[in-house]
């Protein structure tokens, strides 16, 4: 018997998010679909809030092997967009390495538009497979700042990177703006291509396991800035970066007296950063900053999760770009 109703078009796993600006002068959403095992969700918020906030969230707290999610996202011209979780990606075990759990994310920014991507880190189990590919096309004066961060998987389990394979593959184009007949020119530009790829089959030939490869590490994390809303945190991580101490830039002949008289004649900024050098150090986190195409990517990694969240957080929470153009809700993730 042929069903009454017209066949279904949605496919399990997708999702459609288009901000615009308002009229009141700020951002909400146009539209706003989902299907399972992706799950969106955009609860209200104060009405001075220029950006418009989305969870993003799977059922069960994680993604199942062979999970497929492809999100679609467009912000259009001057709208802002804020995107963050409510806890760890999980990433669940898979029954056999070519069962491979992925998640998509494209992206569209029209021109003055702006979209801060804040998660928590994706934690993937032992045993599990995932690939995740992340592209951003950006039109002229669009803003996107994007976190990607993975951790070691459950410590509390005795897991140490003990999962087969973890990929993720960013990409940042820029694209020319739509013409007034709607038609947009096809010369696209490539800014920065950047891959992490974690396979347990493919460790170094004098390191028996991956978990020996990454040497301590418990999370490595890269965070891409591009656009005139993160131009000065850009230029603030490139200066923070410039700023770390070299080898034969300290005198260790200067005794604690001299240290402490300097510290207290220093500006907020600077007693900030001699704090945070002592984290860093105490933490063994690394990390560093570079212009590609005037895309500042900043890469770091650290033993202890918290470690890592905390650097980034307080860098970031520094600066106050985020906070200013997104709101406070923008760093829930990474405080």
């Amino acid at each position: 018997m042929n069903s009454p109703f017209p066949k279904s078009t949605s496919v399990p796993g997708q999702g459609h998010l288009v901000a615009k600006l308002l009229p009141e002068g700020i951002s909400g959403l146009e539209t706003f679909t989902y299907q399972y095992p992706l799950k969106l969700i955009s609860p209200s918020r104060p009405s001075e809030d220029e950006s418009v906030l989305v969870f993003l969230l799977s059922y069960g707290g994680g993604l199942v092997a062979g999970d497929k999610v492809n999100l679609k996202v467009d912000v259009r011209a001057k709208a802002k967009l804020t995107i963050v979780t409510q806890g760890h990606t999980k990433v669940f075990t898979s029954t056999s390495p070519d069962i491979v759990t992925q998640q998509d994310m494209h992206v569209h920014i029209a021109s003055e538009g702006a979209l801060c991507l804040l998660p928590d880190p994706v934690q993937p189990f032992a045993g599990s497979v995932y690939e995740q590919t992340q592209i951003f096309r950006l039109e002229e004066d669009a803003s996107i700042c994007l976190l990607d961060w993975v951790t070691r998987g459950r410590t509390a389990r005795g897991e140490n990177w003990s999962f087969v394979r973890w990929v993720g593959r960013n990409e940042i184009w820029t694209i020319p703006a739509a013409q007034e007949d709607g038609k947009t020119d096809s010369r696209e530009r490539l800014l920065v291509r950047d891959a992490v790829i974690l396979d347990s089959n493919r460790s170094h030939p004098e390191l028996a396991k991956l978990r020996d490869s990454m040497h301590g590490v418990g999370i490595v994390g890269t965070l891409l800035l591009r656009g005139p809303l993160m131009k000065s945190l850009g230029d603030f991580f490139l200066a923070e970066f410039a700023a770390l101490p070299r080898l034969g830039a300290r005198d260790f002949r200067s005794d604690a007296a001299k240290q402490a008289a300097a510290l207290a004649q220093a500006t907020p900024r600077e007693k900030w950063r001699a704090e945070r050098l002592v984290m860093e150090n105490n933490s063994k986190l690394l990390w560093s900053a570079a212009n590609v195409r005037g895309c500042v990517v900043v890469k770091f990694g650290a033993p202890e999760v918290e470690d890592g969240r905390l650097w980034i957080g307080s860098m970031l929470q520094e600066e106050g770009s985020i906070s200013h153009h997104f709101g406070d809700h923008a760093l829930m993730c990474v405080r």
